[in-house]
């Protein structure tokens, strides 16, 4: 949910985010949240999911900020991801939690997680609820082979107990916390769902 890059985003920008163009904005709000030196660095996906409408893809190429974003703004289609995504929140991460404490990352790795986001972004584009979640799963395992820090004794057991009921899952950003990400086409207990901003104004 970018909690620290939204928190970021008030310091700077106090009441709204204002007029201007939204990569640009988002460029400035992701410098501001990593300044020089410092040690853990916040996606720039987190300072582009605040500023830009729409639903996003960004490519990356062995940089923090992506060379190309491909933009969905069909409100059809946005409004069916609504009805679809399901939040669940847990807890805030332990002070002490560090997602980068043990790391695997390799070729089979990163083409798994590769391979999951497409066909997860697929899915979406086809309004394909079960592949979604599907992929969403797919995505999650990968992650996890490269970050097991990502997940906690309580945070498996939280999403045990929604497996059955869901048609897919994943935890948001670095894990450790946080919320619980549940694709599924029917309400889900406890649950929030999102409200995606459909113009530059909204």
């Amino acid at each position: 949910m970018s909690t620290s890059s939204r928190k970021k985003a008030i310091e700077l920008w106090h009441t709204d985010i204002p007029d201007g163009e939204r990569e640009m904005l988002a460029r400035t709000l992701f410098c501001y949240e990593n300044p020089p030196g410092t040690k853990y660095v916040s996606g720039s996906q987190d300072a582009l999911g605040i500023v830009m409408p729409g639903l996003n893809r960004f490519f990356y190429r062995n940089n923090y900020w992506p060379e190309k974003i491909e933009k969905m703004t069909d409100p059809d289609l946005l409004s069916w991801i609504e009805q679809h995504i399901w939040l669940v929140p847990l807890y805030p991460r332990v002070s002490d939690y560090d997602v980068l404490a043990d790391v695997h990352i390799n070729k089979d790795g990163a083409m798994a997680l590769s391979q999951a986001s497409e066909a997860c972004w697929s899915a979406i584009l086809n309004k394909d609820a079960k592949g979604w979640g599907s992929a969403s799963v797919a995505s999650f395992e990968a992650q996890l082979k490269m970050f097991p820090n990502m997940i906690t004794r309580d945070v498996t057991d939280a999403l045990e107990s929604y497996k059955s009921q869901v048609l897919g899952w994943k935890l948001s950003g670095a894990g450790g916390g946080g919320y619980l990400v549940f694709v599924s086409d029917s309400p889900v207990r406890n649950a929030i769902q999102i409200r995606i901003r459909r113009s530059n104004f909204e």
